[in-house]
């Protein structure tokens, strides 16, 4: 028996591999649907996440389906909110997971059984209708999300006690009718900020975005006219970027994210450029800088009754509204401060998911990670592998190796808004993937399909890594995961090609495929 806590994307997932192993999820969800950050509400709720109603997704449909369920081809590449939430819940009617969730169901505790030592079970306390509940589980999947407790440090910002303005964190925002005719700024450059500062500069008098490292700025249209994930995730690339040289690494990319524009000239180069970081996606916002509707500043040196003061920055800004875009905290109210540690916003989990110093391994945290890719398939992929090892057909290294690793991680972090921002949580996509994927043996042998299918090897090689990969062999091998391999950019182009016939091209050209299977031969040769 397997509790999972949450019934958003990463619940219904981790719901549905439980079934594929022959284990008995019970699903609890705390609200009356599915859905978890892509069920918009108008009133924001305790305890939930919070969407803007023009949230549209950063990732394309084909980069972010469930391995074994493509998206419908008439939706949309990039996703309004609904439309996931659709495919959300045609996930779970097509997989039958209704029936496992537990709605209006509030997790209260989760604690280790006496014998745990032996059993690894857990005594996890529901409350229903105000009347609470304890039942044993042999093993819990958490997938409640990190979207809910907002970070608001107020005092790394001085004088914010006397601004007579009015603000607020970005978690609060809706609608931008907020801002009509006021001075905005917002604090922040994450993709919230710049959403909500292009949409504010629509109705406001003036909108300043403070940011104290920059960012990377990529459109969701990229080379092409093509989705960005698209064209940037794919085995090729990730080859490339992972054998180079630090420098001509960094070079690549550099040249890379500024191919749209210059970084520096719009004031936007991170300030540690050589960093890998998370990028931005938006396809407003240079446009926007350049027709003066938004301005770009340091970090806020000190704020005053009406206006601001940024560093390096001896003029004052006036200004009327401040939306914080500070990030949220990493909490799990349900379970004792033993069992999963949080420091510094990190909380220390073998590959993102186990904590280390269990007796059992029968404990995992689902989607607590902030990949260079669609979060989705991730969260599906640790489900995965979080089934088979609670089966007992994966087993884990040692305590001692896996805390190894993770203290390797945490050396990699920087200082955001004077606090340790969890630089550790990002990770690069694919190599994530094909590790968690190697754990359960459906990672894709490119070797074995150049013998047996080389137009799939090719174009598994040189294309995008859509989720379908995984599911070509191995446990839970899906029979049209190479049919959907192949008909990804017919799926692409068909919402878009609405005045011709659409085709089944995709952005590689007969040259390229004949260098592709050359460079393929060689990754071959030296070890892919």
């Amino acid at each position: 028996r397997v509790a999972v806590v949450g019934a958003g994307a990463s619940g219904l997932a981790a719901t549905k591999c439980c079934l594929d192993e022959g284990l008995e999820p019970t699903c609890f969800e705390q609200s009356q649907d599915i859905g978890g950050l892509w069920r918009y509400t108008e009133h924001v709720e305790a305890g939930r996440p919070s969407l803007y109603p023009s949230v549209i997704s950063n990732t394309s449909k084909e980069m972010s389906a469930f391995s074994d369920f493509p998206f419908p081809e008439h939706f949309p590449v990039f996703l309004p909110h609904a439309l996931l939430l659709d495919y959300l819940r045609r996930f779970a009617e097509r997989f039958s997971l209704r029936e496992h969730i537990r709605f209006g169901t509030t997790v209260v505790s989760i604690r280790k059984h006496p014998d745990f030592a032996t059993t690894g079970q857990w005594n996890v306390v529901t409350e229903a209708g105000g009347k609470q509940t304890s039942d044993v589980f042999d093993a819990v999947m958490v997938c409640s999300g990190n979207f809910s407790e907002p970070s608001l440090p107020l005092q790394c910002f001085p004088g914010i006690g006397r601004f007579r303005g009015q603000y607020f964190h970005s978690r609060q925002y809706k609608h931008p009718d907020v801002f009509q005719g006021k001075r905005v700024l917002v604090v922040g450059m994450g993709n919230s900020g710049v959403d909500i500062a292009v949409e504010a500069s629509r109705v406001a008098a003036k909108v300043t975005i403070s940011t104290t490292r920059g960012a990377w700025l990529l459109s969701r249209v990229f080379e092409q006219g093509y989705p960005w994930d698209m064209v940037l995730n794919t085995r090729l690339m990730s080859l490339i970027k992972n054998n180079l040289p630090g420098p001509l690494s960094w070079w690549l990319i550099n040249y890379k994210v500024n191919k749209w524009f210059n970084h520096e000239n719009y004031g936007l180069q991170p300030e540690r450029s050589w960093l890998v970081r998370e990028p931005v996606l938006n396809d407003d916002l240079p446009s926007y800088i350049l027709t003066g509707r938004i301005t770009v500043k340091p970090g806020v040196k000190e704020f005053k009754d009406n206006s601001v003061l940024f560093h390096n920055c001896p003029e004052e800004e006036p200004i009327d509204i401040v939306v914080f875009c500070t990030g949220y905290i990493i909490s799990f109210p349900f379970l004792e401060e033993s069992i999963v540690r949080v420091e510094n916003k990190h909380a220390s989990l073998y590959k993102y998911v186990f904590p280390t110093h269990l007796q059992k391994p029968t404990l995992a945290v689902l989607g607590l990670i902030k990949p260079f890719g669609a979060i989705m398939p991730v969260a599906e992929m640790q489900a995965r592998w979080v089934s088979r090892v609670f089966k007992g057909l994966c087993q884990l290294p040692s305590q001692s190796v896996m805390e190894k690793e993770v203290n390797e991680k945490k050396k990699n972090q920087v200082q955001w808004f004077g606090l340790t921002f969890d630089e550790v949580l990002k990770t690069e996509w694919l190599l994530y993937l094909d590790t968690l994927a190697s754990f359960i043996g459906a990672k894709p042998s490119v070797l074995g399909l150049l013998c047996t299918d080389p137009w799939l090897a090719l174009t598994i090689f040189l294309g995008p890594c859509s989720p379908y990969q995984y599911r070509l062999g191995g446990p839970g091998r899906w029979q049209g995961a190479r049919q959907a391999i192949l008909t990804q950019w017919h799926r692409v182009l068909k919402p878009t090609r609405t005045r011709v016939p659409a085709g089944s091209s995709s952005p590689f050209p007969s040259l390229l495929t004949v260098l592709g299977f050359l460079l393929l031969l060689a990754a071959v040769i030296f070890g892919l």
